[in-house]
């Protein structure tokens, strides 16, 4: 399973880069969608939003949390032992959140890229020029769009879903990408990342939490979650 799908998203991140390098004007396209649904302004003033933007920025961190918690106080059976992660998920997850949304989304893209967020380019109304992605020459100085953070920590949720047990992996899974989906749509909604931040992103961070199943978790049989 996990190979299957290693090699799909990294068929799907090569297709992505093609895609956007091809058509750059998707970007600006897209973010227009936004930005026009709106009334000629990026949303992200009403309550609703702000507190939909909270909730799935917290998710994330919440989760990973919660699996440290359970492992530290399974051994004295303050929980069922059907919900004590091993030793190796809580690697496997802390891993993947230190190097997925935390070395690599931010360390490595966002304080490196130079790319302008949607809502400061002139194309809506700000002072900067627009840039493709994949290029490190935009005006912004720092918290740059390029890519997605929120994305990332949302999509890294795939990571705690993969490990629970049939016949529940799928829905758990599922469930996961509903929320990166949803937390890139919000985004893009907000102004602040444009569609290749957040499909970059995604696929960044999906690639990482595969190749790191696959070293944690060898063999063509999934390892049961508190093996």
């Amino acid at each position: 399973m996990s190979r299957n799908a290693f090699i799909v998203t990294l068929a799907l991140f090569f297709l992505a880069v093609g895609l956007f390098n091809n058509y750059p004007g998707l970007d600006i396209a897209v973010s227009r969608f936004f930005f026009d649904y709106f009334g000629g302004a990026f949303m992200g003033a009403s309550t609703e939003a702000k507190a939909a933007r909270s909730f799935f920025y917290g998710l994330p961190l919440t989760v990973c949390v919660g699996f440290v918690v359970a492992r530290w106080l399974g051994p004295g059976g303050r929980f069922p032992a059907a919900l004590v992660p091993s030793s190796r998920a809580i690697i496997f997850l802390t891993l993947t959140m230190a190097i997925g949304p935390g070395l690599v989304v931010n360390l490595v893209f966002k304080d490196n890229w130079h790319r302008p967020r949607p809502i400061t380019v002139k194309e809506f109304g700000g002072p900067l020029e627009f840039r493709p992605p994949w290029t490190r020459d935009g005006a912004c100085e720092k918290n740059c769009s390029f890519v997605s953070g929120e994305t990332s920590s949302a999509f890294w949720l795939v990571a705690p879903a993969s490990l629970a047990p049939a016949p529940f992996t799928v829905p758990a899974v599922s469930a996961a990408l509903g929320v990166g989906v949803a937390t890139s749509l919000l985004r893009m909604a907000f102004g602040g990342h444009f569609l290749s931040d957040v499909v970059f992103s995604a696929l960044i961070t999906l690639l990482l939490v595969l190749i790191a199943r696959l070293i944690l978790y060898p063999g063509l049989r999934e390892d049961p979650p508190r093996r």
